[in-house]
């Protein structure tokens, strides 16, 4: 294959994407660069599976040589894909999946390898811009090309691929994606951000795709292998489409309004399954599985939709506008430090929180935060019951660890900083049931929890999944939205904030493109859903509680200097263990001299505490100490005056009359009390006896 390059200015920096030179045996393999950030994407596309969907799989890889550093692990290599990794695959894959056909049935693997790791050049939409490449080089049949950028609004304007030190200054971060039509799918976050501001955001983002799928597009011109040819799906006929529709429509509605998700589905099927009795019935129109399957979704798409656009009415009765009944409660778990059930519908979460000390911090190893520490972590676990299944419960799925991560996001810009509140906070939310957005009731159920143990967040958080259903130049937005309408709607957004503003976004998009009025009306309409759902919540808890648990650990703060460190350490953390051992506590010292001690008996805080003062103690010029006399010589006598801490009493300084002999005032192992008189830049401290007496 012959070398090929293009180049597109984005953010002030030239982004290459080269073809030809690396993985020629790929089906289709490109290089993605921009600053010293470089990302090697390749593209298998092999034979046909007999399965009824499409075959894609996408893998992002980190490897740590790629940013100078050696894994620490014991076998001394990259294990399995940790949480950014699955993160930015899942960033890659939501916004390809839907732009293959439907019947596209080969197996086809995305892979995309940081070659070299830049902080200032995130990898995660060069990767994206990267995959789209070389799909579009290997003749994947994409219906258009798709590509992503990073915008930040930093200091007030919106930035697009910010760099590393940007993105630490924004207050919104998105990752957007988008064919040449319209944004298709964003991710990220912000500190309680405007509605107008995120659209503003989204548009920006959206001008620099374009440019990039340009480039995208003269590159697969001058590289690119022929497009495959897809099979068309085969397509009932409209006289039995029109049979099924005279056969099952009456019993189609009469099933789509039975209440709750299990009764409906259950009624649903048997109408599916009388339609197909009648049907086989009668030899003229005898249906195939398939011909019959395809017929009976059409129909359910079509009536779930009119019925919304025609009267405002969704599959539960519901109005378009309308949130489901929602019930919070607070404080069910006694023994965890905070807890909370949030319920709305058919979709309930049950969060509990547990503090720690900054020991129960979570290390990472990930290439955008190499020697990170979280104090504040988010698990989501989605288990088969919540939905009525049974199936093999293995490690968290990808799904589980994006919708955790959301959730995560959601809460992060009101959580209190480590100065108001030095504890490290970690949420579990199990799913108990699941119709519609989970991780929305997540966020939900996690505020009341922090709430109830106390944590001092800014404001409360809620979230929200909205909808939409579009046909031509009509269309409706809905709230709160159920699993029928994610399925057999054109749009899948969730938003989550305050009553001020959004703190975390994520959407994806199903139809070719969603103008900014539609958008618009959409973050209106979440905004008064979220401002409903925070009034609920408000019902039970408004405001965090004024004191912890009483199983909490309280976490007592004191100042040391960095330089008497070592003495609460000791020899190998001798000191600090016997400490810990002897008064049941947890103590933390960091760099600067900063000391939490936490327990959950403040007698034994105070024991520590006192045992830390003592070791850490500065002498001080004019204050008495009752010390043990540690050496004799000529001249005078070394005392301790507390651990760690002696001082000298020269000879002429302990006693008020002459002293021929230092062991005729004092010996070695004698307690005398002494007065500090002069502590010299060395820190040597200068002791008197005579003075002692005299005060």
């Amino acid at each position: 294959m012959e070398f090929q390059s293009v180049s597109v200015d984005v953010g002030g920096r030239p982004l290459v994407i080269e073809t030809g030179r690396f993985a020629r045996q790929a089906t289709g393999a490109v290089v993605i660069r921009q600053g010293d950030s470089v990302v090697l994407v390749t593209a298998v596309i092999g034979g046909i599976r007999d399965t009824d969907f499409v075959p894609l799989t996408v893998d992002y890889q980190d490897r740590t040589g790629a940013y100078g550093r050696i894994p620490g692990s014991y076998f001394k290599r990259e294990g399995r894909q940790n949480e950014r990794e699955t993160l930015v695959s899942r960033v890659i894959d939501r916004p390809l999946r839907p732009l293959f056909p439907k019947t596209f049935r080969n197996e086809t693997q995305v892979i995309a390898t940081a070659m070299s790791y830049d902080p200032d050049n995130d990898t995660a939409v060069l990767a994206l811009c990267g995959a789209s490449a070389a799909l579009s080089v290997a003749g994947a049949p994409l219906s258009q090309a798709v590509a992503g950028v990073r915008v930040a609004r930093v200091k007030g304007e919106l930035v697009v691929n910010p760099s590393g030190p940007q993105e630490d200054e924004a207050d919104l971060l998105l990752t957007v994606a988008g064919t040449a039509d319209a944004v298709i799918m964003v991710e990220g976050g912000g500190r309680e951000i405007p509605e107008v501001v995120m659209l503003d955001a989204l548009d920006t983002a959206h001008a620099v795709i374009q440019r990039i799928i340009a480039a995208i597009v003269e590159l697969k011109d001058k590289a690119g292998k022929p497009a495959i040819q897809v099979t068309p799906p085969a397509v009932p006929s409209e006289a039995f489409v029109a049979r099924v529709e005279e056969v099952g429509l009456t019993s189609l509605r009469e099933a789509m309004a039975v209440p709750g998700k299990h009764a409906r589905s259950e009624a649903l099927r048997a109408a599916r399954q009388a339609v197909a009795g009648a049907l086989g019935s009668d030899p003229e129109a005898a249906p195939t599985e398939s011909d019959l399957e395809h017929a009976w979704e059409a129909l359910t798409r079509r009536e779930l939709r009119t019925r919304i656009l025609d009267q405002g009415i969704r599959v539960d009765g519901r109005a378009t506008d309308e949130i489901r009944p929602i019930t919070c409660e607070v404080g069910v778990a006694p023994r965890a430090h905070g807890s909370a059930v949030f319920t709305r519908g058919e979709t309930q979460v049950f969060a509990t929180i547990a503090l720690g000390t900054e020991m129960d911090a979570q290390r990472t190893d990930f290439a955008d935060d190499p020697d990170g520490r979280r104090s504040w972590m988010l698990t989501y676990y989605f288990p088969p019951y919540c939905t009525g299944e049974a199936y093999m419960m293995r490690g968290p799925r990808r799904r589980e660890i994006g919708h955790g991560a959301l959730a995560h996001r959601a809460i992060e810009p009101v959580l209190p900083s480590r100065e108001v509140f030095p504890y490290v906070m970690r949420s579990t939310a199990e799913v108990m049931e699941s119709n519609g957005s989970s991780s929305m009731a997540t966020v939900c159920a996690t505020i009341l929890a922090l709430m109830d143990a106390g944590v001092p967040i800014s404001t409360p958080v809620a979230g929200i999944a909205m909808g939409l259903v579009k046909e031509g130049e009509r269309w409706a937005v809905l709230s709160d939205i159920l699993g029928d309408e994610d399925h057999l709607g054109d749009m899948d957004f969730k938003v989550t904030g305050t009553a001020r503003g959004i703190t975390a976004f994520q959407m994806d998009v199903k139809i070719a493109g969603v103008s900014r009025d539609v958008m618009s009306r959409a973050l209106a309409q979440a905004r008064e859903g979220r401002i409903h759902i925070l009034g609920e919540m408000a019902r039970v808890l408004d405001a965090p509680r004024a004191e912890l648990s009483k199983h909490a650990p309280r976490i007592t703060t004191i100042q040391i200097k960095p330089d008497r460190i070592k003495d609460i350490i000791g020899p190998g953390g001798r000191v600090i263990r016997s400490i810990q051992e002897k008064t049941g506590t947890r103590i933390t010292v960091e760099d600067s001299g900063k000391v939490d001690v936490a327990a959950t008996d403040g007698e034994a805080s105070a024991k520590a505490i006192a045992m830390i003062r003592e070791l850490t103690q500065e002498a001080e010029i004019g204050k008495l100490y009752v010390g043990v006399v540690k050496r004799v010589t000529d001249f005078g006598a070394f005392v301790e005056i507390f651990p760690g801490t002696d001082g000298l009493i020269h000879i002429s300084h302990l006693a008020k009359e002459r002293v021929d002999k230092v062991t005729d005032v004092v010996n070695e192992g004698d307690e005398v009390l002494v007065r500090v008189i002069d502590i010299d830049r060395a820190g040597k401290i200068r002791l008197s006896r005579k003075e002692a007496i005299d005060g």
